[in-house]
């Protein structure tokens, strides 16, 4: 594994900001009305209205039809070409939400059928929760979007028209034959907005409701937020199984590199050494009788080639999985990984008892693999691990002194490690400024424990 602790993090030396660190002028509350957030949620709610009422007309209209026919053999196809026609009503939803509201909402689970065919597929839609979610989606978007429109367009059209009230309230007398905007009137009374300081008390008022107008609609639009990602969006069971689709894939990709790093090392290694060592014991037995002197020269180097070859494969046998590890525990294994790292190493293991095996040997391999890190690339002096128990998680940390700049970009060793850690619910978070010191820290499920020896 291997990590450029040389690469920074988009850091402006001359300004001392980050890129995403940048600062406005105004504050929030009155540059809102201008910012192009505030005017795609506007267009948000304004386009609610028509397609609330053609999704309603359409599932009302394919939902009433399909339930009605359902004594005849065209109301169950009937009933689900309506409710898929509302799933691509959905996916136009999520589309408009992500375009409008920057929201990212997953796909739901795609229609699983284990034949072919119509009915398996009309049966599919039928069984789909996702197709009946956004049924009721239809159903109470209608009456939100209707009470959404209305309250969004009368604060903006009433806001902005007495902000610029001042511009335009000559209009009443010159067209009109009246003195101004006229408030209250009777018969013998009537109240008109046509003097300096009624006109400017107007624009105040106006601007009041300009500045809370996008505030209103954004709360608005978060109530839009959560229909689309609650009823649009998958559910958290379909979601934690996409999750565990993926993690499978990481988990039979990451055993397979290590069948074919375990093959590549015994194949390289051990085993080309024991082919030699067969070659030259043959050797020596043929000069037993001819060249004793030379025969047990041989035997005597072929010995050396039997202690690297065993000390070859107890390396690999600690690779795979470390006896000590097995027999003693996370303290003593680590000790020994920290005994083997380039820079001293101070190691902490504060556990009440041991983790399931799998856990224990994945926070091992993680620790391992850090030291290596630190070993190879931090040119650090110093190096710290420490490990223990919050709740039912199993922490562990390893910081150096070293020259940092680590992340987990795309590529890099941190990044296939943090995907070995998500794939069993596994954290990896990397603190690594440029210049140090750097600080990893792991979290992994503790699931089971054993009694410490």
């Amino acid at each position: 594994m291997a990590t450029d602790y040389g690469q920074g993090y988009g850091y402006d030396s001359e300004l001392g900001l980050s890129q995403g660190a940048r600062r406005h002028r105004l504050p929030a509350g009155l540059r809102a009305p201008f910012e192009a957030r505030s005017w795609r949620e506007l267009g948000y709610v304004l386009l609610g209205l028509p397609i609330g009422v053609v999704l309603f007309t359409y599932a009302v209209t394919m939902v009433s039809l399909g339930a009605g026919l359902l004594v005849t053999f065209v109301g169950i196809p009937l009933l689900a070409v309506g409710l898929a026609g509302l799933r691509g009503f959905g996916a136009m939803e999520r589309a408009r939400a992500r375009g409008l509201l920057r929201l990212d909402v997953a796909d739901p689970e795609p229609l699983r059928t284990k034949k072919r065919g119509a009915p398996a597929w009309m049966g599919a839609v039928l069984k789909s929760g996702t197709s009946w979610r956004t049924l009721l989606y239809a159903l109470l978007y209608l009456p939100w979007s209707v009470f959404s429109f209305v309250v969004a367009v009368n604060f903006w059209a009433c806001g902005w028209a007495l902000l610029t009230y001042p511009l335009w309230f000559w209009v009443f007398p010159m067209y009109a034959g009246q003195d101004g905007l006229q408030i209250y009137g009777d018969q013998g009374h009537h109240i008109y907005l046509d003097n300096p300081f009624e006109i400017t008390v107007t624009a105040m008022v106006g601007l009041l409701f300009t500045l809370a107008t996008p505030w209103i609609v954004r709360a608005l639009t978060m109530v839009d937020r959560l229909m689309v990602h609650g009823l649009l969006g998958p559910t958290r069971l379909s979601a934690r199984v996409v999750e565990l689709e993926s993690d499978r894939g990481v988990v039979v990709d990451t055993a397979a590199a290590d069948r074919r790093r375990i093959e590549r090392d015994l194949h390289d290694g051990a085993q080309a050494r024991l082919v030699a060592l067969a070659m030259d014991l043959g050797l020596a037995k043929e000069k037993l009788v001819e060249d004793p002197q030379a025969a047990a020269r041989m035997v005597d180097d072929a010995h050396g080639e039997v202690k690297t070859a065993l000390q070859e494969l107890r390396d690999l046998a600690r690779g795979i999985h470390p006896a000590v590890l097995t027999d003693r525990g996370l303290d003593a294994a680590l000790s020994a990984v920290a005994s083997r790292c380039a820079v001293p190493v101070q190691v902490e293991v504060d556990l009440p008892s041991r983790p399931a095996p799998a856990i224990e040997g994945i926070a091992y391999f993680t620790v391992s693999e850090l030291l290596q890190n630190i070993s190879k690339h931090a040119r650090a002096s110093w190096a710290g691990v420490d490990v223990w128990r919050v709740e039912d998680r199993l922490m562990l940390q390893v910081v150096d002194d070293g020259v940092g700049g680590a992340d987990t970009s795309g590529g890099s060793g941190l990044a296939g490690l943090a995907e070995r850690l998500d794939a069993v619910d596994g954290i990896l978070v990397v603190d690594s400024p440029v210049g140090g010191p750097t600080r990893v820290t792991a979290e992994l499920p503790w699931r089971g424990e054993r009694a410490v020896l």
